[in-house]
């Protein structure tokens, strides 16, 4: 393979070239970001050389720590939901309420603000929410054609989910069945904590669903959306233990949950998760009063829940019952 070649100044000539990564710095809106960026070294006399191709990486990497630290949506989401949706960049555009070339804009590398962000953050992670936006702004679409096409394609993803994401389901079904008392908020936290301790014990995630860190704590939306008629009453049941097919491992889970978990009410638990790091980090700087979209990362719940299965010296999902008590006892 030929070795790539550019022109350095010092040298005055055409030389081949390595490129290393550093760390670097650059300021975005005021703000200084620090990265990982790359720089392009003479072979000979070990100048710097300019490369577009290494300046568009260095920039991309920049403003991709700016929207890291400041919770934009990254650019690849961005690029997917055209054809996520089966959508043209200036039809969605037209769909959500915006001038006909904002997304493109967004596309082709701007930064959008935190409120267009986290609006193509939720259409991004809630089909439901996009099939509402183009409803309800179809009659702005220039062809039917556009809006049928788009439409087949979310109703498609809106299926698959609800073919694919039956376990979160059988495991609320059991919750329900095994506990009398179960408020909305109780269920939200109950999950929250099965999918964290799942991971601890067993290194994967139980749910392919991502929770939101809302003023409330975790909160995974389509759950929140099934039973928000209940408020603050107890969910009804409507299985029996012996209907539902759960694993050894997963019952193992389950029923600490309920017997360690479960057990104190929806607020209390609302206030430990307020106390631990896969909230306080999804949610920054941001007031607690002050509502958001923001996903939790499965990491960070899979991580912090493995430091607290090695700090409290966890063997089996008994031991559960050791943290519970000790975030009570700060409460």
């Amino acid at each position: 393979m030929n070795e790539k070649r550019a022109f350095c100044e010092n040298c005055r000539d055409e030389v081949s070239y390595i490129i290393n990564q550093k760390p670097m710095e650059g300021t975005i809106k005021g703000k200084k970001y620090t990265y990982i960026g790359k720089e392009a070294r003479c072979k000979q006399c070990g100048s710097e050389i300019y490369i577009d191709s290494v300046n568009d990486h260095n920039l991309k990497s920049l403003y991709d720590e700016y929207r890291s630290k400041n919770d934009i949506i990254s650019l690849e989401h961005i690029r997917e939901l055209p054809k996520k949706y089966s959508i043209g960049k200036r039809p969605l555009s037209l769909i959500l309420g915006w001038g006909e070339l904002t997304f493109t804009r967004y596309y082709d590398g701007y930064l959008p603000t935190a409120q267009y962000s986290d609006i193509l953050k939720r259409i991004y992670n809630d089909p439901y929410y996009y099939l509402e936006m183009l409803e309800r702004n179809k009659y702005k679409l220039q062809t039917t054609a556009a809006y049928k096409k788009s439409k087949a394609a979310v109703e498609a993803i809106i299926k698959g989910e609800s073919a694919h994401g039956s376990l979160m389901d059988t495991v609320i079904e059991y919750l329900l069945s095994e506990c009398g008392d179960v408020t909305p908020l109780a269920l939200q936290k109950a999950l929250y904590y099965i999918q964290g301790f799942y991971y601890a014990f067993f290194g994967k995630y139980l749910f392919k669903e991502d929770c939101e860190a809302w003023v409330q704590g975790p909160v995974y939306r389509e759950v929140y959306k099934r039973y928000s008629d209940y408020r603050f009453d107890p969910i009804q049941s409507y299985s029996s233990n012996e209907d539902i097919d759960l694993g050894s491992s997963e019952r193992a889970i389950l029923d600490s949950i309920i017997k360690n978990i479960c057990c104190y009410s929806g607020k209390v638990l609302e206030n430990f998760t307020h106390a631990e790091t896969p909230w306080l980090i999804t949610r920054g700087e941001l007031p607690n009063n002050v509502p958001s979209s923001s996903i939790i990362e499965k990491e960070l719940i899979g991580k912090y829940f493995v430091e607290v299965k090695n700090k409290y010296n966890m063997i089996n999902p008994e031991d559960i019952e050791a943290y519970t008590k000790d975030m009570f006892k700060r409460l």
